[in-house]
């Protein structure tokens, strides 16, 4: 196990995040973000300023007091446009180095796209897609196919050198309709753009995009704080945008959800979404909690997303999260495997599609994770956690399902109350797939009651008012076979059969 800090140096901001890697995974267990706006009038004449380096240096010796105080033994620091593109590059990372004992490595543009792809495609299961990250000096924009970059571009733009460029030209709509403009004009000069598949899935990533997640939760009550994932409409976009830009800066500063340090520079970086998904005819995109950081991530946790990127995406997520719960990881497997093989021997009770399976994986990996808070009522532990829980692979609606089969797995009801609150990601049909899908995982968790493996398969046949569970045996199973026959009459209200067990 070890604690490494990460340092990103941004146009905009900079953020420090305290990583614990474990046995090729990795947990962020703490941060510190300062808005610094480093590349700050830099347009004028190439130069980062004194005030904004004195700044950033004041915010670097407090990330390495925290780094210190939290055992990090390794700090990666790297910075981006604003440093990339300056003059006195030299002398303010030797400055850093001499006063803050910081390394700092500048980015190239290749380098950086580079981590913001891996960061994207190590924690999505989107094969096609077209990634935006706006930042403070610069916008990337990133096109894969297959698991491969076809093509990139980093435009030498940002929320603050557009906020500073176009300052003087008018109202806020007035400049946002001009950088709009701009940027569209920008967008043109890139050949492959307009070559794009047509069922190429756009990803936002980045602090714009996770302070428009964070209005639009607060606007439409969302009940899920978790960002990563979040499907957003662009009829819903186009209406937070001209929100917005119709308020001074600060009107914009008591938005909910919106940072106050962000407040300025939130209608220009708008404005760059609004002519991306304008020009590409995008009705829809998807907002990605992973970026550059976490690509930086992956690559030191598994040195092998270097050359090539996680294979199952979903899998990797749970097994991160099945250890770092501290669960067993020999149970939750067997679990999982007990679980797909109940689903698929009785399918012609259930009659759910394929999809079904992913939910079902979700709930056997983690059911157990709510011991960690408390043995009793350690279902609804494992709800709420799961519900919490950054999951890779995963929608939120399945993320909602697995949390509630989960919670019922130990003859828990399911509160009507607590089930209202999703009701804009689950419908009231998903109530009956929810309680069959507990059922199976009760019986499968069962069928591993002693952790030992013993039941290593079943099979199922379904015979006139019963279903008949023979189980294949490494040795003495009576305590698992007890415990699963414990469920028949929760068995039988979802599926109508008697069970039987042999």
């Amino acid at each position: 196990m070890e604690r490494i800090g990460i340092i990103d140096l941004g146009s905009n901001s900079a953020r420090l995040v305290i990583v614990k890697l474990f046995d090729e995974h990795f947990m962020v267990e703490d941060e510190m973000k300062e808005s610094v706006r480093l590349g700050q009038d830099m347009d004028r004449d190439g130069f980062l300023k004194p005030q904004r380096i004195a700044e950033t240096i004041k915010t670097l010796k407090m990330f390495k007091r925290l780094c210190d105080a939290k055992g990090v033994t390794r700090m990666i620091a790297v910075a981006t446009a604003a440093v990339r593109r300056a003059k006195n590059q030299r002398s303010f990372l030797d400055e850093i180095q001499a006063t803050c004992g910081i390394k700092v490595s500048v980015l190239s543009e290749e380098e950086e796209a580079t981590l913001v792809y891996r960061g994207v495609i190590n924690s999505m299961d989107i094969p096609k897609g077209i990634i935006l990250e706006i930042g403070g000096g610069s916008t990337k924009i990133v096109y894969y196919n297959r698991r491969t970059i076809l093509n990139y571009v980093t435009l030498g733009f940002g929320a603050v050198t557009l906020t500073d460029l176009f300052k003087d030209d008018g109202s806020t709509r007035e400049q946002t309709e001009r950088i709009e403009e701009f940027f569209t004009e920008q967008f043109k000069k890139i050949e492959w753009l307009s070559e794009i598949d047509p069922e190429t899935q756009m990803i936002g990533v980045g602090g714009s995009f996770r302070n428009l997640y964070k209005i639009n939760r607060v606007v439409k009550k969302y009940p899920l704080a978790g960002l990563h994932n979040y499907q957003f409409a662009t009829e819903d976009f186009n209406s937070e945008y001209d929100m917005v830009r119709e308020l001074d800066v600060e009107k914009r500063k008591r938005i909910k959800g919106l940072s106050p340090k962000r407040a300025d520079i939130m209608p220009a970086a708008l404005a760059i979404i609004k002519a991306f998904t304008d020009y590409l005819h995008i009705e829809s995109f998807t907002i990605g909690g992973s970026g550059l950081r976490e690509g930086i991530m992956f690559n030191q946790a598994l040195p092998m997303t270097l050359e090539r990127p996680i294979t199952d995406v979903m899998s990797y997520s749970l097994n991160t999260l099945v250890k770092y719960y501290g669960c067993e990881v020999k149970h939750a497997e067997q679990t999982v495997r007990l679980a797909i093989q109940l689903f698929k021997q009785l399918r012609v009770l259930h009659k759910f599609p394929r999809v079904y399976l992913k939910i079902l994986k979700i709930a056997a990996s983690l059911a157990e994770c709510g011991h960690r808070v408390r043995y009793y009522n350690n279902a609804q532990h494992a709800r709420y956690m799961i519900m919490n829980s950054c999951i890779y692979g995963a929608t939120h609606r399945e993320i909602v399902l697995a949390a509630f089969v989960a919670g019922c797995c130990e003859r828990e009801d399911i509160p009507p109350a607590e089930w209202a609150r999703y009701r804009d990601i689950v419908t009231e049909e998903d109530l009956d797939v929810v309680k069959k899908l507990g059922v199976l995982l009760r019986i499968a968790a069962c069928l591993d009651r002693s952790g030992m493996g013993v039941v290593t398969g079943i099979n199922c046949d379904v015979l006139g008012d019963s279903v008949i569970m023979k189980t294949e045996l490494a040795g003495d199973a009576a305590l698992e076979i007890h415990q699963a026959l414990a469920v028949n009459g929760e068995f039988k209200r979802a599926f109508h059969k008697n069970l039987e067990i042999l």
